[in-house]
């Protein structure tokens, strides 16, 4: 008999996929009405709670038909019966253009209301591919599926202008109906059906199948899937009737605005799913009731203008929410339902793994009926109460009564199963069966750190290092973003009233990178002292202090510049992180695994720059914040910018990457060092080498980054350089974290005096390029420039471990194996650390070069044959001392050292 172990992954995959394909066909139908029926509602004349009855007769179809789509599923193959149901849906989507009163209508909906019951078809037929341990993640992705609501309202709009609502429908079955052909051409049996057939085991009664549904808990999951599908069914139907009437904008904007929640509600469901496998689906659905309170509370709190007496008289402001920010609200509401819908359903094949289909069915089915419900309830609250938020109220309540119920449940199974002593074990019982608590504990310092032990590696420490390396990337991501927001900021300054010389802008957009470089001299030795997660913390959170202030300084153009420049020296809080949290990773991950963790880590990292440089010049030009954020600036050619926002807009991600390190990271014991320990890399000749080195690489890609958009501006001024200057970090950031594998192939040495020589001919192009006037080229140039920094940036952090690898045993002979391994650690990552803060300074150096250059000569040329000249030193400290025939790394990148000083050598 085939088991799920001893099936082939291709048809693992091939049932996955289309199961998945065919379920985002079917939700795109199923919620059809949530686009052309705001066309029905003009054409009959329906109120509010007609209209709400019209888009929620399909769900109602759809729930209902779980059950019975779950169990014949069960009896007679998800092939077979998916595509009967999808054959079916077809010809009722058909049907519709047929229709001519209400009635008729409603007919024709029940009939399309069959696309909904492919949800628990899926299901059962998905989850007999899959062991227990992968099911959550499988039917994540299976359930992602969900996304066809936003296919019908990115596509449906534009089809509906261009053929009327009748073509969507016409468009929508023929599409349906194909991809139920395609399904039962080249889908297989499921592995349980087929060997049923072989044994001649007659398929479970309906008594059997039906039994489990007497348990309380099955319906305590139902509740659960009422609100995370049920409200997220509503919402996507309800969602464009509430914004063209609230915010008056037009069907198109409608649909694709609500659009990004019903992708976020949806495409997120797999992550869901590999979560619940991870950490437990329990813990998953803690997080999705908890978040869901949060964002209700904020989206249903109705607009209101309060008065209050103030000293110099009545102080009057109003609470109300513009469409941008309701929008990301609702995308982050979308978000955490769809971990909830992957959550709950990783309960059920665990819980009732012969049962998948009926249980599966009810709660499906319940869920389901939440999206037929609640859309009826929003139209009668809205015409009985008259406020539009109402809706969010309503869901308010019951996710608390959700999350109640669900934590009353938990607390009382838990101590009548295993006493009080339960409290203090990190993983509940539930999801034991699957998760062995060792997997899921975070204990906060790491006594026993082993990552060049393979066991100790594949059993948990690869799962801890990655963890702490992925909320490591986003925090150091929006250090990156604060660090370097004045390259914008000061582009847009002088628009908003602010009467500043260029010099003294070049010094605001230098500033940052001067403080970031030293104070990243002192973080450098912070992490073996303090401990990395408290570290990352702190300096994390140290970020909200420019991210607030500039938010609030830029706000009146008769700030004092000392103001100013006592921010842009805060912005270098930013810079400083870096070398701590390079330093911090670098202890977590094996030699084998260094390198492309710390590229990953610098790269993803680095995106930062970029980010900003994309997000700031959008954020801008919105309130944002509302009443909160405050008055936009009017700009002396017209229009209104809300600089603050440049600012602002990292508050709330700062503070919730500050909660995720203090939350979710690790120290390390082994790891503590004290600063006599580290300092003797003072005395390390390759440690003031590889500072040069860095300072050609990422000292450019970071000076660059910063002086770019204002040298563009300067150069070109007819180009709207704000427009473009992000791609150059971008192209940077990425490169470094996609190329480690080239040093890791070739060696960092030869990689890095590559990388000089061609930067050496991208400089002189930019110089050319420049001197001509040509935009294009100049613009070509600087994204190779770029490009190669981030090669550059990944080859040279390569070398530092295999430099030392190499130094450490010459110079400190007396040390045991395991003495040794630590202090090639320890020196590895305080260069890498110190490496980093005297390159920064390239932050700093670079955009005042250009002032200096510009101011002396009236052109940037002559930095420009500066940083030509200092690439050339480069290439020869590279050869001359790393890569020529005898220098300390051409050996083991030509592959010629023993196989034992190799391996003691490799990062």
């Amino acid at each position: 008999m085939q088991t799920t172990d001893t099936i082939p992954r291709s048809d693992q995959n091939r049932a996955l996929a289309l199961s998945t394909i065919a379920f985002t066909a079917c939700f795109a139908v199923w919620t059809i009405f949530s686009i052309i029926g705001v066309a029905i509602k003009a054409e009959l004349g329906l109120n509010d709670t007609q209209f709400g009855l019209l888009v929620a007769t399909p769900i109602l179809t759809g729930s209902l038909t779980r059950l019975f789509l779950g169990v014949w599923a069960e009896k007679y193959g998800g092939r077979l019966v998916f595509t009967a149901q999808m054959l079916l849906t077809a010809v009722a989507t058909w049907s519709l253009t047929w229709a001519s009163t209400y009635p008729m209508y409603l007919l024709a909906a029940l009939g399309v209301g069959l696309a909904g019951g492919s949800f628990i078809i899926g299901v059962a037929y998905v989850s007999r591919w899959y062991d227990a341990g992968h099911q959550g993640t499988a039917l994540g992705i299976f359930g992602a599926g969900n996304v066809g609501a936003a296919v019908t309202k990115f596509i449906a709009p534009f089809v509906m202008v261009a053929y009327g609502w009748q073509g969507v429908a016409h468009v929508w079955a023929i599409g349906l109906a194909l991809m139920g052909i395609g399904f039962f051409i080249f889908a297989k049996d499921d592995p349980e059906l087929v060997a049923r057939r072989k044994s001649g085991v007659k398929a479970p009664s309906l008594a059997q199948q039906f039994a489990p549904l007497a348990n309380l808990q099955v319906w305590r999951f139902s509740m659960y899937y009422f609100f995370v599908f049920g409200a997220f069914v509503a919402l996507a139907l309800w969602m464009p009737h509430y914004l063209i009437d609230v915010y008056g904008v037009d069907v198109k904007t409608a649909g694709m605005a609500a659009a990004s929640f019903s992708l976020s509600a949806s495409l997120f469901r797999a992550y869901g799913g590999h979560l619940s496998d991870k950490f437990g689906a329990r813990a998953v659905m803690y997080w999705t009731f908890g978040f869901s309170m949060l964002f209700l509370f904020m989206l249903s709190y109705p607009p209101t203008d309060y008065i209050i007496a103030g000293k110099e008289g009545p102080i009057a402001f109003s609470t109300s929410m513009g469409f941008w920010p309701f929008i990301a609200v609702l995308f982050a509401l979308g978000f955490f339902m769809s971990l909830g819908k992957a959550a709950v359903f990783k309960h059920i094949p665990v819980y009732y793994p012969h049962h998948v289909g009926a249980v599966g069915g009810l709660v499906g089915m319940i869920g389901g009926l939440g999206g037929f419900i609640l859309p009826i309830a929003f139209g009668a609250l809205l015409d009985l109460t008259g406020i539009y938020t109402s809706c969010f109220a309503l869901l308010f309540g019951l996710v608390a009564i959700a999350l109640g119920w669900m934590h009353l449940s938990i607390r009382a199974m838990e101590r009548k199963a295993h006493g009080e002593v339960l409290d203090s074990l990190p993983q509940l019982p539930e999801m034991q069966e699957v998760h062995h608590p060792e997997r899921t504990a975070m204990p906060r310092v790491l006594d026993d750190w082993q990552p060049e032990n393979a066991q100790f590696w594949n059993d948990k420490g690869r799962a801890i290092a990655r963890r702490n390396l992925w909320i490591s990337i986003p925090a150091l991501l929006l250090a990156f973003s604060v660090w370097m927001v004045w390259s914008v900021v000061v582009a847009r300054l002088p628009a908003i009233g602010f009467d500043f010389k260029p010099g003294q802008l070049f010094w605001l957009a230098a500033l940052p990178g001067l403080s970031g470089a030293t104070l990243r001299i002192f973080y450098s030795f912070m992490v073996p002292i303090f401990g990395g997660r408290l570290w990352t913390t702190l300096s994390t959170a140290s970020l909200l202090l420019p991210a607030m202030g500039i938010g609030y300084a830029v706000q009146n153009p008769e700030t004092p510049y000392l103001i100013f420049l006592v921010l842009a020296l805060l912005c270098g809080f930013g810079g400083g992180n870096f070398a701590s949290s390079m330093a911090n990773i670098g202890y977590f991950f094996p030699k084998a695994e260094k390198g492309n963790a710390l590229a990953l880590n610098a790269g993803l990292g680095n995106l930062g720059v970029s980010v900003m440089q994309f997000l700031v010049p959008i954020v801008i030009t919105a309130g944002v914040f509302g009443a909160l954020g405050g008055q936009p600036q009017t700009m002396s050619a017209g229009g209104e910018l809300w600089m603050q926002n440049a600012g602002f807009v990292w508050v709330p991600f700062i503070l919730a990457a500050t909660i995720a390190a203090w939350l979710g990271m690790n120290d390390i014991a082994d790891a503590r060092a004290s600063f006599a320990d580290q300092s003797v890399i003072f005395g390390r000749r390759h440690n003031w080498l590889m500072c040069i080195l860095y300072t050609g690489t990422f000292g450019s890609f970071i000076g660059y980054s910063a002086g770019f958009p204002l040298l563009t501006k300067l150069a070109f001024p007819e180009i709207n350089a704000l427009n473009y200057v992000f791609l150059g970090p971008l192209v940077g950031a990425l490169s470094r974290a996609a190329t480690g594998w080239i040093s890791d192939r070739f060696g960092g040495g030869r990689v890095t005096f590559w990388t000089f020589a061609v930067m050496i001919v991208a400089t002189f192009g930019v110089i050319f390029f420049l001197g001509v006037g040509s935009f294009i080229g100049f613009f070509a140039c600087f994204m190779a420039l770029f490009f190669l920094t981030g090669v550059g940036n990944a080859s040279t952090f390569q070398m530092i471990p295999v430099i030392m690898g190499r130094e450490v045993p010459r110079l400190m002979p007396h040390l045991g194996l395991e003495e040794r391994k630590r202090q090639i650690a320890m020196e590895s990552g305080a260069i890498t650390a110190f490496t980093s803060a005297i390159a920064a300074y390239g932050a700093f150096f670079i955009p005042k070069a250009y002032g200096t250059s510009i101011a002396m000569t009236g052109s940037a040329v002559g930095a420009l044959w500066g940083f030509l000249i200092f690439y050339a030193i480069c290439v020869v400290i590279t050869w001359a001392v790393y890569t020529r025939p005898g220098g300390l790394l051409h050996e083991i990148e030509h592959g010629r050292v023993p196989q034992g000083a190799a391996a003691q050598a490799a990062h």
